[in-house]
């Protein structure tokens, strides 16, 4: 899986389609809405919003949904990804996104943390999820 680099203007529009969505979020119980954008290796984005319901387990986070719809549009490369949340704080994705998103990428992939008003901070996923375990770990 050969990294592309992915452009500060690229990343930009990531999180501003993140941005966009997010109040289309389901988050009756938490109030805390969450938007995701994904850039494939065709150059789509795809989006997605957490989903919550009130048997808790069942809800569903905006980057496992814009994962979904990517994967549903028939790519499989997650070349860079935007999460979206409010409050001050950083709104990382959790420990089982994490592992979504290496699923369909590597290392190197840029993850773009942003707020309301744009991206707070940019790391790769080696960074979010070090020493991770992925397909080739299985060949």
């Amino acid at each position: 899986m050969p990294e592309v680099a992915v452009s500060p203007d690229s990343l930009s529009a990531l999180a501003e389609a993140a941005i966009a969505i997010r109040p289309m979020a389901h988050a009756p119980y938490s109030n805390f809405f969450v938007g995701a954008a994904v850039l494939d290796e065709k150059g789509e984005i795809h989006t997605g919003v957490n989903v919550e319901n009130a048997a808790y387990p069942n809800g569903i986070c905006a980057e496992t949904a814009a994962i979904a719809a990517m994967v549903a549009s028939g790519a499989r490369r997650i070349r860079a990804i935007a999460v979206v949340g409010g409050g001050e704080g950083l709104c990382t994705p959790c420990g089982g996104c994490r592992q979504r998103i290496r699923e369909f990428s590597i290392a190197e992939t840029p993850i773009a943390i942003a707020g309301p008003e744009g991206i707070r901070k940019l790391m790769t996923l080696g960074e979010l999820l070090p020493e991770s375990f992925g397909p080739e770990n299985l060949s």
